[in-house]
């Protein structure tokens, strides 16, 4: 590595004025990155980050955010006050970012070719042929399947997993000098997140590129990082190498994020209780159609014939690779997504009912979803999305009454009431996760589909709302559906795990059964790549 670095911040210190007062979102922040190395900038939500990577490419809210104090030096140039000609050249081209997410980064009214292909004719210039040969090489190099074909597809044709390839090569394509990936691999589940830093350490050795890794996940930082720096309220309270920061961290906040996880079991479900939800034979199966007249020549069988059963009180966790058709599963399972097969909820067959018909036992089916920004409206306060769901299903006599049922399920999920008339935007990931929650839970559901709920949340917060997840299943007694890649946060809340790959269920059992005594090779290599296991079996 080179002992001149190749970014080197100095006293760096954001600010952001907002009415009657000014925050202090970074505060006098200094490191250096030298070419080839890897620094990891760790801390939990909201500890100044993601606003420290953004002010290297100047991608601020000027004049709302501004600096106090500071240098960036990147190549023996200052980029603050950069002029607008200079600071073109280097995004994208010299300095590049993964963002971390990645369905609000991507264009959804533009393919997965022209969103690659921007960079590479804005900074080189390639006509139409070379750029597409190189769009496909760069799907090629991140490890999507069918790249020719997905070429084509837009972001909301894509899962979570592809979505955040998708991301990695457009920050590859002019092979940059420094590389910023903000929780690159947080929506990817573990054998896929491995396979992604393994990509970017070959790249990185290949192309001799530098790399600030921002995550939440110290596992993560173990396998990749070369120096780490910890962040806590806008200061780096720590810095040092990997090995000796983790053997022996000096700082109490450092210890607090070493030993941040999700702890403890589930409360078993009672013997007998009813059944809430049944699936038996699902099918989604997408057909893929090819030729002029586009005739049908194949399917995507996404969820080909499962059967599952949710009783009251209990929580049925599934787990897969991204794609293996979990969220599709939830999705049919709710009637949000078509599908073969039979499926009861509370006995009544929900398949032969028209949309009518169904609309009111939505009060009792509700979903969260993975990502908490992209499912909350911007132009809605919190107050108006949570009383949304009353205001559909005619819940609360009057406005009074339904503003009390907004406050009470507001603190039911530990959010301060005075926040009801705040905006998504401003709240960190973990409190909009709360509103989300907060919204289901104001019908009184009886069964949730947790769809990746805690996946983009740093360790003390995902411990926090699982914490909350039990507290509201025990009081309501309400039926879990819970998808998720993180291995750790399944067998805390789950009764029951399926384990799925290309539609089909590997495996399924108990919870101690499936972490214990996994049978299945597929099975195996999951717990080994998410639990540090050493396993002998087949690669997945």
């Amino acid at each position: 590595m080179s002992v001149e670095p190749l970014l080197s911040i100095k006293d760096l210190s954001v600010t952001f004025q907002v009415p009657g007062d000014d925050i202090d979102a970074v505060r006098g922040v200094s490191f250096d990155i030298a070419a080839g190395e890897t620094v990891a900038l760790v801390g939990e939500s909201g500890s100044g980050k993601s606003v420290t990577a953004l002010s290297i490419l100047q991608l601020l809210p000027y004049p709302v955010a501004f600096h106090p104090s500071g240098s960036i030096i990147f190549k023996d140039e200052e980029l603050i006050g950069a002029n607008g000609d200079r600071l073109q050249r280097v995004r994208g081209g010299q300095i590049a970012m993964i963002f971390q997410e990645p369905m609000t980064s991507l264009n959804p009214l533009h393919s997965i070719e022209k969103q690659i292909g921007e960079a590479l004719i804005l900074h080189k210039g390639l006509a139409a042929k070379a750029c597409r040969d190189r769009v496909l090489d760069l799907l090629d190099l991140v490890g999507v399947h069918n790249a020719a074909q997905r070429m084509s597809a837009y972001p909301h044709e894509l899962s979570g997993g592809q979505r955040q390839r998708v991301m990695i090569a457009m920050a590859l394509a002019n092979e940059p000098d420094l590389l910023i990936a903000d929780e690159p691999t947080t929506a990817l589940d573990v054998t896929l997140q491995a396979q992604i830093l393994e990509l970017l350490a070959k790249l990185q050795r290949k192309l001799g590129m530098a790399v600030l890794f921002i995550t939440h996940d110290l596992a993560v930082v173990e396998k990749i990082a070369d120096r780490v720096c910890v962040m806590n309220e806008g200061k780096i309270v720590e810095t040092g190498k990997i090995k000796s920061l983790f053997k022996k961290p000096k700082h109490t906040y450092t210890k607090k994020l070493l030993d941040a996880e999700p702890k403890g079991i589930k409360t078993p479900t009672k013997k007998g209780a009813p059944v809430v939800l049944e699936g038996d034979g699902i099918k989604v199966w997408f057909p893929i159609k090819k030729g002029v007249m586009r005739r049908t020549v194949d399917h995507v069988r996404a969820v080909d014939g499962i059967s599952l059963k949710i009783r009251e009180g209990e929580t049925v966790g599934v787990v897969g690779e991204s794609g293996s058709g979990k969220t599709t599963l939830g999705m049919a399972l709710l009637r949000l997504q078509s599908s073969e097969g039979a499926i009861q909820f509370f006995g009544r067959d929900l398949q032969g009912l028209k949309n009518k018909e169904i609309r009111p036992l939505r009060r009792e089916m509700q979903v969260v979803f993975q990502d908490p920004f992209g499912s909350l409206s911007p132009r809605m306060s919190v107050g108006q999305i949570i009383e949304e769901g009353l205001l559909v299903h005619g819940i609360g006599d009057g406005s009074r009454e339904r503003e009390q049922l907004v406050i009470d399920v507001l603190e039911e999920v530990d959010l301060d009431p005075d926040s009801l008339n705040r905006y998504p935007h401003e709240f960190s990931g973990g409190q909009r996760q709360r509103i989300a929650i907060a919204r289901a839970m104001v019908l009184r559901p009886r069964f949730v589909v947790l769809d990746e709920p805690t996946s983009a949340l740093d360790r003390s917060v995902q411990a926090q709302i699982v914490d909350l997840l039990r507290q509201l299943q025990t009081r309501h007694k309400l039926a879990y559906l819970f998808i998720s890649h993180d291995l750790k946060v399944v067998r805390a809340l789950s009764d029951h795990v399926i384990v799925m790959r290309a539609g089909k269920v590997v495996e399924e059992g108990s919870v101690q059964t499936i972490f214990d005594a996994p049978k299945e090779p597929y099975t195996r290599a999951l717990m080994a790549a998410a639990l540090d296991i050493e396993t002998t079996d087949a690669t997945i």
